[in-house]
């Protein structure tokens, strides 16, 4: 068990941690079609030191920022560790960002190096070298074109260098002196995170923030040496890379999966034990399911529709200590051996629980999945939080909360409901910004911005959230207010409520500028709510506001992006109830008036 071993001080001393403990030839791997290429744990520190030296040699050294802009996959765990054996500091940067937002956030770290993995993803970063004087040299992940000013070399010559380097024995005995150097006070990473107004935050973790979730989750989840993972999440998100630093500090064999598109390929070619995921990958998961049931037909349809039902009595009850309905208890093996294990062979077989995290998982998918056979935990925490505060224990899962907090966490709840947090986990702030910082921590307590309760037996569940900030299924947050103003800025919109939260992409209720509008397609301008309605019907008023959220969608990144609109007919007002006194939207308002239009966007 990777649980009896010390993890070290500080994420610097990992892959010495690793080699030593883990020799394993198959610790970390990644699917390519038909099979899966693996590194030995001997390997990594290998790979890790050899990178390590040759970015020294572009002069990253303690302190330094160097950004990571690429997909996940084993090189992107290579380079973070290489980065972090410098003593510098890893800036992750989203792959799906527009250049301009990578350009800002490469400024604002002040990174001095970049690591991309690709040409395109290269683009965006020469793009807006004007305004980034900080910037020195740029590494591939694949063959790239020269680019002029920038200085741009590929990860196998930085490797290669590196080799040649540690060829002298007094260089590879200072590169471990160096790397065992680095402080748990030291910062390890910086990643950005948007707040309610949407601007970038840039969360300061230190080694010593990350290392107390390692040693806290190792408390909590039963992990072995045996156990294979599989990754397909972003490790530029906090949740993840973090999962992978857990799967790796236990011995877990953890394989990056070849793409999003190749899950269910990959799922039978690895054939997990443990596996991390958002809600909604499970959504998606139960969505095909059960369309896969509905297709059945005569004697093997009723036979499904039967092991549902056991599924739904034996999430509602069993959880909750409860007994199941004697019916249930008699099917229940019978809808095991014909549905339940065909279900489950297709995620390999061999699942004994997943996690969730990310965003909230609803409380019927979790439980549908218990009924099924697979127990899926769901924790809570924030990037500011390095990241997990609250995880359930898989063998005592409580549905409709988040779990009791970590052994080194505490929690309380403030007296306007706010989830306060407490522990070494906790960030030291956002980089360059002390005001934020000031208002986030107070009196050593991080405000989570979050609303919750925590029930008799500890675990904390939300209620609310107390920042407007949207987190659709797929776990990615977004600040709708500036969305809404720059559909305000466009000529033909007049309001807009962008929604999405716990959906799988983010649309917008929109209150056209009825005039504007009117002119756009040659109209005269409507005079009564049937004439409003009226044009909103015409396809050329829906093309017309197509076009302006075109416009509002075009810098911004994909996950970003508004997929559905829905044109309202009546203005917002205080008397209606949709705006407060000083003519602020009231959201959750809104979005109950127009619950079916919202549903609707994404049947």
């Amino acid at each position: 068990m990777a649980g009896t071993r010390q993890i070290p001080e500080t994420l610097s001393r990992l892959p010495f941690f690793l080699a030593e403990s883990f020799p394993s030839p198959q610790l970390l791997g990644v699917c390519r079609a038909d099979h899966i290429e693996y590194t030995s744990g001997a390997t990594l520190l290998d790979r890790v030191r050899s990178l390590s030296l040759g970015l020294q040699t572009l002069g990253v050294s303690r302190g330094a920022r160097v950004a990571i802009l690429a997909e996940s996959r084993p090189d992107w765990l290579v380079t973070d560790m290489a980065i972090l054996a410098c003593g510098a500091v890893t800036v992750p940067i989203y792959p799906t960002l527009s250049a301009v937002q990578v350009t800002a956030l490469l400024a604002d770290s002040g990174a001095m190096a970049v690591v991309t993995s690709s040409p395109e993803q290269l683009a965006k970063v020469t793009s807006g070298l004007a305004t980034l004087p900080s910037l020195r040299a740029a590494v591939s992940l694949q063959p790239v074109a020269p680019t002029g000013s920038l200085p741009v070399h590929t990860l196998d010559e930085l490797l290669d260098l590196g080799r040649r380097l540690a060829a002298d024995a007094s260089v590879v005995a200072r590169f471990h002196d160096d790397a065992h150097a680095v402080s748990s006070s030291d910062l390890a990473t910086i990643i950005y995170t948007s707040g309610s107004s949407g601007e970038p935050k840039g969360v300061m973790l230190t080694h010593a923030n990350i290392i107390a979730n390692l040693r806290d989750v190792q408390l909590v989840l039963s992990l072995a040496e045996s156990d294979v993972a599989l990754s397909y999440l972003p490790l530029c998100h906090a949740f993840e890379r973090t999962t992978a630093y857990v799967y790796l500090t236990h011995g877990v064999s953890l394989v990056f999966a070849e793409s999003i598109d190749t899950m269910a390929r990959d799922l039978l070619l690895v054939r997990p034990t443990i596996m991390s995921g958002v809600p909604r990958v499970y959504e998606k998961l139960l969505d095909r399911i059960l369309e896969g049931g509905r297709a059945k037909i005569g004697i093997r349809r009723l036979v499904f529709n039967l092991a549902m039902a056991v599924a739904h009595e034996r999430g509602r009850t069993v959880p909750d200590g409860r007994p199941m309905a004697a019916w249930a208890r008699l099917m229940l093996p019978m809808v095991r051996r014909l549905v339940f294990n065909t279900i489950l062979s297709r995620l390999g077989g061999r699942l004994r629980f997943t996690v969730s995290g990310s965003a909230p998982l609803r409380e019927e998918v979790g439980r549908l999945f218990f009924g099924i056979g697979l127990p899926i935990a769901e924790g809570y925490g924030l990037t500011e939080t390095a990241p997990v505060l609250t995880v359930n224990r898989p063998h005592a899962l409580r549905f409709g909360t988040v779990g009791p907090p970590l052994p080194s966490v505490q929690l309380r709840i403030a007296s306007d409901g706010e989830i306060l947090a407490k522990g070494p986990n906790i960030m030291t702030g956002y980089f360059g910004r002390p005001d934020l910082t000031n208002e986030a921590i107070v009196d050593g307590w991080f405000h989570t911005g979050d609303i919750g309760v925590i029930d008799a037996e500890g675990s904390l569940r939300i209620t609310d959230r107390k920042k407007e900030l949207l987190v659709t299924s797929g776990g990615k947050k977004i600040a709708p207010q500036p969305l809404e103003a720059a559909l305000r800025g466009q000529h033909v919109i007049a309001e807009a409520v962008v929604v999405g939260d716990g959906r799988r992409f983010p649309a917008a209720l929109v209150l056209p500028r009825w005039s504007a509008l009117a002119e756009a397609v040659g109209q005269p301008p409507p005079s009564d709510a049937s004439a409003r309605a009226a044009l909103a019907a015409r396809p050329e008023s829906r093309a017309a506001i197509q076009s302006a959220i075109d416009a509002v969608n075009e810098p911004l990144a994909q996950f970003e992006r508004l997929k559905a609109f829905a044109i309202v007919i009546e203005d917002f007002s205080i008397a209606g109830g949709e705006l407060t006194p000083t003519l602020k939207v009231k959201r959750r308002v809104i979005e109950a008036r127009y619950a079916p239009q919202i549903a609707k966007l994404y049947s």
